[in-house]
């Protein structure tokens, strides 16, 4: 009777197959397609500010498939940072440098095909070295829940210290950069 009853609960489980998706695969496929739309209109447009704004939505479809992936530090670090800093630090260089706001004819170099060819090498250089790189990585299920708060500061704070103080070197001279240009402007029309 009471291996009757253990056996029960496996028999009720139900296993969802490559063609038998959950909620979850689904929303994350629909949230990733929106990001990836919101993506390519980043860099198709030709106005600097709907760039910029398109840029948020991909930003933050990329948090929301976190999210999806349980990886909640990571998903509120990609809101704050991406979204609420490089994108304003974005905003900001654009109006300090009087750049157009509107449609700019500037912004297209008419080099549409040979910027498509380039980027799908790219897109496929990244995918064979991405494949190629993980081909054997496991992932460790007894230890800590990968995209946790300890291991994630544990990757940062071992790997990647270097690469993110760079980063913030690299975004604090581009402001400094913006200020100036827009004083010599300032100088020069008086």
């Amino acid at each position: 009777m009471a291996q009757q009853a253990a056996q029960q609960p496996v028999l009720n489980q139900e296993t969802h197959g490559f063609l038998s998706p959950t909620g979850v695969e689904i929303a994350f496929l629909l949230v990733g397609l929106v990001t990836l739309g919101a993506a390519l209109v980043t860099v198709t447009t030709r106005q600097l500010v709907h760039a910029a704004l398109w840029l948020v939505v991909a930003l933050g479809g990329l948090a929301v498939e976190y999210l999806l992936l349980t990886a909640e530090f990571i998903a509120w670090v990609q809101v704050l940072i991406y979204v609420g800093s490089v994108v304003v630090l974005l905003l900001f260089g654009l109006m300090l440098t009087k750049a157009p706001i509107g449609h700019s004819p500037d912004a297209d170099s008419r080099n549409r095909p040979v910027a498509a060819a380039v980027a799908l090498a790219a897109a496929g250089a990244l995918v064979w070295v991405v494949v190629d790189a993980f081909r054997t990585t496991w992932i460790d299920l007894d230890g800590a829940v990968q995209g946790s708060t300890e291991v994630s500061g544990q990757i940062l704070f071992r790997h990647w210290v270097l690469p993110f103080e760079a980063l913030s070197v690299l975004l604090l001279a581009a402001l400094v950069g913006a200020i100036v240009l827009s004083r010599r402007k300032k100088e020069e029309q008086r």
